[in-house]
């Protein structure tokens, strides 16, 4: 095979040809998102985890935009935040950055804070904070997301309407259940549940309202009250389950013997009932 020889110069040619060409263009990025317990506060500590109802605090800065002819920047951002089922949250935030750098800004980096509030009854486990940010010059996007933990209530989800973990407790203010549910006369009888299964109309509408009686040991009822408290809403956030309280209180001449709390749910949404029965002892 015959070689072929090049002009001695072609090789310092194609150098020059390369260095003239246009600059790549710069690769929008987000950078630091961080999130913070209160504004501007420090980074948050490992194993840090927010509560139901807490405020999420977070902050970015954008590299890589492209500034105009003119000196301007065109940036759109928007956020979003999910639950751990990746159901939003709160409405998507958005926001523009639009404006004329000056000779000391050829370094400026954007800087974004805001913050999203957590659902009132959160579910447990990992939610996320997702960013998007376009350049409307360079036509470029970029993307990031940051997860954090969320301690909050775990109710099982239900098809139908239904009463969850009843639970007697000794106080209106206890957390713990009792093992044995056994009082005197006298008493005051507390108990705490969670309501789910209910339906959602527009706007996630909810409608759920409960009603209590206690029937004696003989199966007679000894007190009824058809609607004992409701709860009607309408949120961006669909409401995963509703608390309910009830609190009885016993005569001092009742009787000894088992006695039995009925619980009456209505979802007027889904126009579904339901009843639970959940019997305690007086000794």
């Amino acid at each position: 095979m015959a070689l072929r020889h090049y002009p001695a110069w072609l090789p310092l040619l194609v150098t020059v040809l390369s260095a003239s060409g246009a600059a790549a263009p710069k690769q929008l990025a987000i950078a630091r998102l961080a999130l913070r317990q209160y504004e501007d506060g420090p980074l948050l500590d490992p194993g840090f985890a927010f509560l139901s109802g807490d405020t999420v605090f977070f902050s970015f800065q954008i590299q890589g935009y492209q500034v105009s002819s003119s000196s301007n920047i065109d940036l759109r951002v928007r956020i979003d935040a999910a639950d751990p089922e990746a159901v939003p949250i709160v409405k998507t935030i958005q926001r523009a950055i639009r404006t004329q750098l000056s000779a000391q800004d050829k370094n400026w980096m954007p800087i974004v804070r805001d913050s999203i509030q957590l659902p009132t009854l959160a579910l447990p486990g990992t939610y996320h904070v997702r960013v998007v940010v376009e350049d409307a010059l360079s036509k470029q996007e970029a993307r990031s997301e940051i997860g954090f933990p969320v301690r909050g209530k775990r109710v099982e989800p239900s098809q139908t309407l239904v009463a969850r973990d009843f639970r007697f407790l000794r106080g209106e203010d206890d957390r713990d259940p009792l093992i044995q549910a056994v009082f005197r006369a006298g008493d005051s009888v507390w108990a705490r549940f969670e309501i789910t299964g209910f339906r959602y109309g527009a706007n996630n509408r909810m409608d759920v309202s409960y009603g209590v009686a206690l029937a004696g040991p003989d199966g007679k009822t000894l007190f009824s009250e058809a609607q004992a408290a409701q709860e009607q809403d309408e949120s961006f956030y669909p409401k995963r389950y509703v608390p309910g309280v009830l609190s009885l209180n016993l005569d001092k001449k009742i009787k000894p013997g088992e006695y039995t709390v009925i619980l009456t749910l209505r979802d007027q949404v889904g126009a579904q009932t339901a009843e639970s029965r959940h019997s305690f002892r007086v000794e």
